[in-house]
């Protein structure tokens, strides 16, 4: 049964990687640069080793001339040999080719099977020729050859026999697996490792590659996040040193202490300054976002309360940074600030399904027409895209009673 070509083997047309070919660029061994049993490969070997098979049939045909034959007999000779020879080392990797260019499922045992298979014929094949050269020995050269002579020296007990007929067995059972493709086969083998230990290394790359863009890109997200937040703080403090100097002060005192958390991880998190840089636990980012509605508090003027629920194994686990904060600080600008009166967010986490769930509820105006597809939620979305695929997401769904949820959903095996 054909299958398409399994994703990553790469065509059997073109040349393998150079970290997966071992051939030159010189004209004999270039045909091994393309994938073992493929059809350029087969011709390069086949042209290789008949070259060099031409050449030996050459000097049998001389060999017959000078010992007495004639040119017809030498020329049938050398054919002969040529033939068989040929047949001997080139129907193995020729029923592998077939087998491979036919895509069937378990491609490594149907072409140890056509190995096998190539045995057979090279046996068939050089017992044909050895025939056929026999005969034509007997022809030319019968009459210089003491056949009763070669007769009486064969051994003549049941056990000799058996033992000359199992080496000879043997014998022609290493020559021909040897010839007919024994080391194109072992080649093989050591060519599917190769290729795999490539793909490994390729994957891995683009998974370091697409970790690295990540990064760039969180860097990105913290320079509009961080900013952003810092400005308007300070400009509420500036707004409360006339007002309330008290709570001015109790504002900065917060803000510093926010800050104090921050710098270090926004000087640290550069792009290039490696991935420990980024690396944040799920505590971390819930202490962030206390201290973010600490200093929320204080600008509202105690219109807003907050609680925060997780378990303290939750809190050691790895978690990307920067992105619950993002959603608190749209569940305040979207849902507390324009509501009258206070207002309440809480931020739970919890285990479910395999899956790390945090939400960020409030229950502020709801959701309004154009929430949800701001800068902010969209970078959210990105990172989560970037970082775990299609494992991760946002949901952002609004409550019966007011008020809107904002639920990160990322795996557990792999938080950050």
């Amino acid at each position: 049964m054909s299958v398409p070509p399994r994703t990553g083997d790469g065509s059997l047309r073109q040349p393998l990687p150079d970290d997966v070919a071992i051939g030159g660029n010189s004209v004999w061994n270039r045909y091994r640069r393309y994938p073992v049993f493929s059809a350029t490969w087969l011709g390069g070997r086949t042209l290789l080793f008949g070259g060099m098979i031409l050449a030996f049939a050459v000097l049998s045909s001389l060999g017959m001339l000078v010992g007495g034959g004639s040119l017809r007999g030498a020329v049938l000779g050398g054919g002969y040999t040529f033939a068989g020879f040929l047949v001997m080392t080139t129907a193995g990797p020729a029923f592998a080719t077939l087998v491979r260019h036919l895509r069937l499922r378990r491609e490594r045992l149907w072409v140890v099977v056509a190995w096998i298979a190539g045995i057979v014929a090279a046996y068939l094949g050089d017992s044909w020729a050895s025939s056929h050269i026999n005969t034509l020995l007997r022809g030319e050269l019968g009459a210089g050859i003491d056949v009763e002579a070669l007769e009486a020296a064969r051994p003549t007990g049941p056990v000799a026999q058996a033992l000359m007929v199992t080496v000879k067995l043997m014998t022609l059972a290493f020559i021909y697996g040897l010839l007919g493709g024994g080391m194109a086969l072992r080649a093989y083998f050591g060519e599917q490792r190769r290729l795999e230990a490539s793909r490994h290394r390729t994957e891995l790359a683009a998974l370091q590659a697409q970790k690295r863009e990540a990064d760039l890109r969180l860097g990105a997200l913290q320079a509009q996040v961080e900013p952003h937040f810092l400005f308007n703080t300070l400009a509420s403090v500036r707004a409360l040193v006339r007002q309330d100097p008290a709570r001015a002060e109790a504002t900065l005192d917060a803000l510093v202490d926010y800050l104090r958390a921050t710098i270090p991880r926004l000087r640290d998190a550069r792009p290039g300054s490696g991935e420990a840089a980024i690396r944040s636990t799920l505590g971390q980012q819930l202490d962030l976002c206390a201290r973010y509605l600490e200093l929320m508090r204080l600008r509202t003027g105690d219109r807003l309360h907050y609680r925060i629920d997780a378990e303290p194994a939750l809190r050691a686990l790895d978690y990307p940074p920067l992105l619950l904060i993002t959603l608190v600080e749209n569940a305040i600008k979207h849902g507390i600030e324009p509501k009258p009166g206070t207002g309440n967010v809480a931020i739970r986490a919890w285990r479910e399904h395999g899956q790390l769930c945090v939400a960020v509820v409030d229950d502020g105006v709801g959701l309004q027409p154009g929430v949800g597809g701001g800068v902010g939620l969209a970078n959210v979305r990105e990172q989560l895209a970037a970082r775990f695929g299609p494992r991760a997401g946002l949901r952002l769904t609004g409550n019966r009673d007011g008020g809107a949820q904002a639920e990160i959903r990322t795996p557990l095996e792999s938080a950050a």
